[in-house]
C-alpha cells in the first residue's frame, strides 16, 4: 500500500485520508485485524467507545511495532458523554483503554 493522501485539519494535524474502521469488528478480532492493517501500510484506526473494542485496538498498535507518532488513532465518545466535563472524563477512559497518553 502506498502513502495514503493526508487531510489537514482545523488545528493543523494532518491525518491519512484512509483508514481501518473497527465497528462490528468482534473484540477478539480486533487486536488482529489491526495489526494487519498496519503491516500493510494503514496508518490511521477509527474505533469509538461504543464499539467495545478500544482495548484490542490498542494491542494491535503496540503489536504492529510502530511508533505511537507513525498512527493517526481516531474514537468517538458516547453520546451520554458529550459537554465539556464529561467529554474529557471519555478521552481520559478512552486513551486508557487505547494504552496510549
Amino acid at each position: 500500500m502506498t502513502s495514503a493522501p493526508l487531510f489537514m485539519l482545523n488545528d493543523g494535524v494532518q491525518m491519512p485520508a484512509i483508514g481501518l474502521g473497527v465497528f462490528q469488528t468482534p473484540p477478539e478480532e480486533t487486536t488482529a485485524a489491526v495489526q494487519a492493517a498496519l503491516s500493510t501500510g494503514y496508518r490511521h484506526i477509527d474505533t469509538a467507545a461504543a464499539y467495545l473494542n478500544e482495548r484490542e485496538v490498542g494491542e494491535g498498535i503496540r503489536r504492529s511495532g510502530l511508533d505511537r507518532s507513525e498512527v493517526f488513532i481516531e474514537t468517538k465518545v458516547w453520546i451520554s458523554d458529550y459537554g465539556y466535563e464529561q467529554t474529557l472524563h471519555a478521552f481520559e477512559k478512552s486513551a486508557a483503554k487505547l494504552g496510549v497518553d
